[in-house]
């Protein structure tokens, strides 16, 4: 498999980048979920929060890698229609932003005491802005909705790659999973 994209199909690093990104992105919405009913007499109560915190800076780390590594490499062409294509491009753009808003709404959420992160005990990541009374439940419910529009448009990428795949039978959701094509009914435009 080839390091970098080409016009027709993806390289290693942008599909273990997406897949990595994609489990890790279920398991933070389902430890999100798990974490918020918890109570103080949970071995948990503090140790979730923790490890969500710490992943989510991960994330935040892969993201900018990702982006970065989209910028300077070729991205293949999207596969479809005129509007599937726009969509499919919008839809892409949509999600680098709902991470990031994702992200940062999480940080405002740490940092409204004040305080900065502490990165696994490794440094900390400082708190940019002052402490703001009301500022913590105000990101809180800004990051449980944007959690809920990213994974509606998470279910909805996966459910456009599918109806590449079944519909369309074309190369979109095999390029993503390293196949190359075989030219026995797989579309390459």
């Amino acid at each position: 498999m080839q390091f970098k994209n080409s016009k027709q199909q993806y390289g290693w690093v942008s599909i273990v980048m997406h897949w990595l990104m994609a489990i890790i992105v279920f398991g933070m919405f389902g430890l999100g979920l798990y974490m918020v009913d918890l109570t103080y007499m949970d071995d948990w109560y503090k140790k979730a929060p923790d490890l969500h915190i710490g992943v989510g800076m991960l994330l935040l780390g892969a993201l900018l890698i990702r982006l970065c590594w989209r910028i300077v490499n070729e991205v293949p062409v999207i596969l479809g229609s005129k509007v599937e294509q726009k969509a499919g491009l919008w839809v892409h753009r949509l999600h680098y932003v709902l991470m990031f808003l994702l992200m940062l709404s999480g940080y405002l959420i740490i940092t409204a005491h004040g305080r900065g992160i502490d990165f696994f005990g490794w440094f900390e990541v400082p708190a940019i802005f002052p402490a703001e009374k009301g500022r913590e439940a105000v990101a809180g419910d800004i990051h449980r909705y944007l959690a809920w529009a990213f994974m509606g448009f998470v279910a909805l990428h996966a459910a456009a790659a599918f109806k590449h795949h079944f519909i369309n039978k074309d190369r979109t959701l095999t390029r993503m999973l390293g196949i190359k094509p075989d030219h026995k009914g797989e579309k390459d435009e």
